[in-house]
C-alpha cells in the first residue's frame, strides 16, 4: 500500500500540467514578449529610450483616462457589491435567493466583451430600445449632450455591469467570516449594532474590502474587448492605444511603442496585484 500511494503521489503533479500550460501560453509568454519588444530592438539590443513614448501627451492622457475609469468603476462596484453582501447576510446560506444571487454573480462577472457592448448598444444606444422609448413616450433624449456611450464616460455603465458581481464573489466570503460570537460579545459589553460595525466589523473587513477594490481596479484597467466594441474612434485608454500602435506602426523608429505601452500596463498590474496579495494575507489571518 505505501508503494501504491507513493506512486500515486508521484503522478499527482501531472494534474497541474494543463493549468501550467495555460499560464505559460496566455500569461508568461505575452508578458515576456511585451517586455522584450518594449525594452529591446529588433537586434536584441537594450533600448530603454523606447519607454520615452510613455511620456507623450497622448499616451499620458490614455493612462489618465484608464486610471479614472478603473478607479471610479472599482469604487462604485465595491460599494454597491458590499451593500449586496451585507443584505445577503440576512438570508439563508442555502436558500433560493442566495443561490440565485451566487449563480447570477458568477455568470455576470464573466459577461463582458463584445456581447456586453452589443447589449448596451441595443438597449441604450442611439437607436436602442430604451432610448427610443424614452424619446417617444416622454420626449427625453439621453444623447442630447452628445454620444457619450461611445466615448470614455460610456464605459462606466458597462464596466459596472461586471464589477458589482465580481465584488459579490470576492467579498462575500469575508462577510461570512465574521463570527456571530463577536457581535454577541459586543452586545454584552453594551455596544450597539452600529457601534459593532464601526469598531469591530469595519476594521476587520477593511483589508478584504481594499483587496477586492484593487482586484476590481485591475479588472477594469485590463479590460479591452468591451471598450474596443464601444469606442469606435480614437484610442482613449491604454489597451486601445496598444491596439492602435500594433495596427498603425508605419513611422520609422516607433516599432516598439506597443511594447512600451504594454510594459507600462505590466508595471501597474504588478503593483496592484502585489498590494492585493498583501491585503489577502492580512485578511486570511482572522479567517483561519
Amino acid at each position: 500500500m505505501p508503494d501504491i500511494r507513493s506512486r500515486r503521489a508521484g503522478w499527482a503533479p501531472l494534474g497541474l500540467a494543463p493549468f501550467a500550460v495555460y499560464i505559460l501560453l496566455f500569461l508568461v509568454a505575452p508578458t515576456v514578449v511585451a517586455l522584450a519588444t518594449g525594452l529591446f530592438d529588433g537586434e536584441g539590443r537594450f533600448t530603454p529610450s523606447t519607454l520615452a513614448a510613455l511620456a507623450e501627451p497622448v499616451v499620458v492622457d490614455a493612462f489618465v483616462s484608464s486610471f479614472w475609469v478603473s478607479a471610479l468603476t472599482a469604487l462604485a462596484g465595491a460599494v454597491i457589491g458590499a451593500l449586496v453582501c451585507f443584505a445577503l447576510l440576512g438570508v439563508r446560506g442555502d436558500g433560493a435567493l442566495r443561490s440565485v444571487v451566487d449563480a447570477a454573480s458568477g455568470v455576470l462577472a464573466q459577461f463582458g466583451g463584445v456581447m456586453l457592448a452589443f447589449a448596451f448598444i441595443a438597449t441604450i444606444g442611439i437607436q436602442g430600445l430604451v432610448t427610443r422609448w424614452l424619446l417617444d413616450a416622454f420626449g427625453v433624449d439621453i444623447f442630447a449632450d452628445g454620444v457619450w456611450l461611445y466615448q470614455v464616460p460610456g464605459l462606466l455603465l458597462p464596466y459596472l455591469y461586471f464589477q458589482v458581481p465580481l465584488m459579490v464573489i470576492t467579498f462575500m466570503p469575508a462577510m461570512e467570516g465574521l463570527r456571530p460570537q463577536w457581535a454577541e460579545a459586543a452586545a454584552t459589553l453594551g455596544c450597539s449594532r452600529a457601534g459593532f460595525w464601526l469598531r469591530v466589523g469595519a476594521p476587520i473587513l477593511a483589508p478584504a474590502f481594499l483587496g477586492s477594490l484593487l482586484l476590481l481596479f485591475a479588472n477594469a484597467f485590463s479590460s479591452y474587448a468591451t471598450a474596443a466594441a464601444l469606442i469606435s474612434q480614437g484610442a482613449q485608454i491604454v489597451p486601445l492605444q496598444i491596439r492602435a500602435a500594433l495596427v498603425s506602426e508605419t513611422v520609422l523608429g516607433r516599432e516598439n511603442v506597443a511594447g512600451a505601452l504594454a510594459v507600462g500596463m505590466v508595471v501597474v498590474m504588478v503593483l496592484v496585484m502585489g498590494a492585493y496579495s498583501l491585503l489577502q494575507r492580512r485578511t486570511e489571518r482572522w479567517q483561519r
